[in-house]
């Protein structure tokens, strides 16, 4: 009998051979993004795991020092926790990890920045929501052939569209394939945008 998976989590059964990671904002849980997975890819698999750490009784992905500041250490620690249980998870499931897609919201979309900066062969295509730099890297890792989406808000006030943009140049910088767009709006998702990520994922050249 094989050991329990070390994270809560969901998982859906598609009926294509694509899985969609879906890492929810602060405040989330393991059911959050099921009905975001299911609109932008009706036919994937979904993946949803619950954040470990709680603050004022929120979960979340990773430990911060104040509002926009991150706790790095315990960052680096659970980014490694976090890709770890997604082997697993492939490996109990039964899914290709070249044909994963993350989509992280907040919270989740910097969780996600971090596993593309410290974990760079593990993920191939990720939408990355309103996220923000979780840290800087001191050499930047290898990203030829990932392909990143990008959604800011306009009026976020929670995520300065500076930083956001700051994010995508290091990932272009480090080889990625970055399409960023800011939508009228602050830090809360658009209709617009899962429209354009849902062309974009049909876009989505399969793995090799």
């Amino acid at each position: 009998m094989s050991a329990p998976l070390k994270f809560v989590h969901e998982f859906v059964p598609g009926t294509s051979e694509r899985t969609l990671l879906l890492l929810h904002g602060t405040g989330g849980d393991e059911h959050d993004l099921l009905p975001l997975g299911r609109e932008i890819d009706p036919g994937a698999a979904l993946l949803s795991p619950r954040g470990q750490v709680i603050e004022n009784g929120q979960a979340r992905f990773f430990r911060r020092l104040a509002q926009g500041v991150f706790d790095v250490e315990d960052l680096k620690r659970r980014t490694d926790a976090l890709a770890d249980f997604i082997l697993d998870a492939a490996e109990r499931y039964r899914f290709d990890l070249a044909q994963l897609v993350a989509v992280g919201y907040s919270n989740g979309a910097n969780i996600t920045s971090s596993m593309l900066l410290r974990r760079p062969t593990l993920l191939r295509s990720a939408v990355l929501l309103r996220p923000m730099v979780p840290f800087e890297p001191i050499s930047p890792p290898d990203l030829t052939g990932v392909r990143v989406w990008i959604g800011g808000g306009k009026e976020d006030m929670i995520i300065p569209r500076e930083n956001t943009e700051r994010l995508a140049a290091i990932l272009s910088a480090a080889g990625a394939e970055v399409t960023a767009h800011f939508f009228d709006g602050g830090h809360a998702l658009t209709s617009v945008e899962l429209v354009l990520v849902q062309r974009w994922l049909r876009a989505t050249p399969p793995a090799a």
